[in-house]
């Protein structure tokens, strides 16, 4: 699914408004109905609701649904925030609708009014500015927001918190912004909802599709994509009848040190589930019984040093590569992590121990072979690059990494961001708190790896293994609950994964 920027947004309305045809005022009409049909499915009818309108058409919205619940014998209270004298032309006969409808309250609010009573049971309705924002709000509207947020009653906020600005950090601005339990989206998610800074002010937020013209959306360009179900399905690789582990490739997974041989365990079985036809797992001599008694499915390469991985194996053999799960960052772990860069030239995936270190020795990143793959979190990210101001930043930074060094990188968080060698930005869309638990990544190395080894292409195997991975949680984590999901539950789960995407 495209994620537009704000102006994108506009066109696609203009699109439609000219190309389905329809008209401005009819457009928003179904926005509101849509949104009515999801508060409906969810709003009792006893629950008084108050509605916060503005100026322009995202005011037009709250004033359309303010009707149609009236209409549904829904307790409707509807403030109209005046700070101009103006209104869009739309928004103004929805204004004029609604005032003709014998039940409706319509209550202006003007700087110097009181600010209205709100009633921890009473539902909210933010429809003030949505996405048409030019500049952070203060003064009196900023007044009325910081009167909402301090309430207890629930907030849902039409198409986007207002204050919020999408393609940019609210991080340093001065503005109040509304903070939504639940956030309404008109037909595709917006770029702020994606990072963790905006979590206060977005909540639960839904996509709600009000059919804009398909062939703007198909055709306009754009730099990030959330990633569903649909995206991935056609992805997937099927198996011939006659097919034999041969076919499926022949994974290296360099992994684990003393005291650490959970993560070279984790990763092994993470690769095999994925279907890998062979792994072999490179680990120190002391992991030697650990691996072999763990998961006998895979092979073992065994490091001549006892606790730490010390060499690099003939490398002949395989045709996907995964080091640093688990594996320390001692000096002749290091040098050998520069001798495996030194003598492969085809992708390597780059997790935990690997990327610290070179974090610390970042000319050798500059040698690496074309298409590497990262898989940091937020912290090891930084390590490679620097300390970012902002969640937007940080995912620029992420971008230029990518170009820079033609190279995928995983940057792991709630909505999981591949970013691509040409710029572009891929959001998970499965997945949830319970995987913030030790081993979560040394799963997801494994799942990619198995993937890489069966001739996906390196972003085939970032966008599905982190889908996969995701997936496997949702599955699981509605047995174990958030708080005792286990990496091993994950990969219990991974057929499973697959499975309900094929199907």
């Amino acid at each position: 699914m495209k994620i537009l920027s704000i102006e994108q947004v506009r066109q696609a309305d203009a699109y439609t408004i000219k190309n389905e045809p329809i008209a401005d005022i009819d457009l928003m009409e179904r926005a509101a109905n849509v949104i009515f049909k999801w508060i409906k499915k969810y709003i009792s009818k006893k629950q008084k609701v108050k509605i916060f309108c503005g100026l322009g058409n995202n005011g037009g919205d709250g004033l359309v649904l303010a009707r149609l619940l009236l209409g549904k014998g829904y307790k409707v209270e509807t403030f109209i925030i005046r700070f101009s004298d103006k209104m869009s032309p739309s928004c103004k006969i929805n204004y004029e609708r609604l005032s003709n409808i014998s039940r409706s309250k319509i209550i202006n609010i003007k700087e110097s009014d009181k600010l209205p009573l709100i009633k921890k049971n009473d539902l909210i309705i933010d429809a003030v500015f949505g996405s048409g924002l030019s500049k952070p709000v203060k003064g009196f509207i900023a007044n009325i927001f910081e009167h909402i947020n301090n309430t207890k009653a629930v907030v849902i906020s039409i198409d986007v918190p207002s204050g919020l600005f999408c393609d940019e950090s609210n991080t340093e601005k001065s503005g109040v912004i509304i903070k939504a339990d639940y956030t309404l989206t008109i037909q595709l998610p917006k770029f702020a909802f994606l990072f963790a800074e905006n979590d206060q002010y977005v909540g639960h937020w839904e996509v709600l599709s009000i059919g804009l013209h398909p062939e703007f959306i198909n055709s306009v360009n754009v730099k990030n994509y959330f990633v569903e179900k649909n995206d991935i399905k056609d992805n997937l690789k099927s198996r011939n009848k006659f097919a034999h582990k041969g076919n499926f490739g022949h994974a290296l997974l360099i992994s684990g040190s003393y005291g650490k041989m959970g993560a070279a365990v984790l990763a092994s079985k993470a690769c095999l589930k994925s279907g890998a036809g062979l792994l072999t797992t490179h680990i120190p001599t002391k992991g030697y019984d650990i691996i072999q008694t763990a998961i006998p499915e895979a092979m073992v390469s065994i490091d001549n040093d006892e606790t730490k991985f010390s060499e690099v194996p003939d490398l002949s053999y395989y045709n996907a590569i995964a080091v640093g799960p688990g594996i320390g960052q001692e000096e002749q772990t290091q040098k050998a992590l520069k001798l495996l860069i030194q003598n492969t030239n085809i992708p390597i995936i780059f997790d935990a121990d690997a990327i610290n270190i070179l974090g610390e020795n970042k000319t050798w990143i500059s040698f690496i072979p074309k298409y590497c793959i990262f898989t940091p979190h937020p912290k090891e990210f930084e390590r490679l690059t620097a300390k970012a101001a902002n969640d937007f930043e940080r995912n620029q930074m992420q971008r230029e990494f990518s170009i820079k060094y033609n190279a995928y990188v995983v940057l792991k968080g709630a909505y999981t961001a591949v970013t691509c060698p040409d710029g572009t930005s891929y959001f998970n869309s499965t997945g949830n708190p319970g995987m913030a638990t030790g081993g979560s990544g040394d799963v997801l190395t494994g799942i990619i790896l198995g993937l890489m080894a069966q001739n996906y292409s390196p972003k085939e195997s970032c966008i599905l293994g982190v889908y996969i991975h995701g997936l496997a949680a949702d599955i699981s984590v509605k047995k174990t609950g958030f708080e005792s999901l286990l990496a091993g539950d994950i990969i219990n789960c991974i057929g499973k994964a697959f499975k309900k995407v094929k199907h």
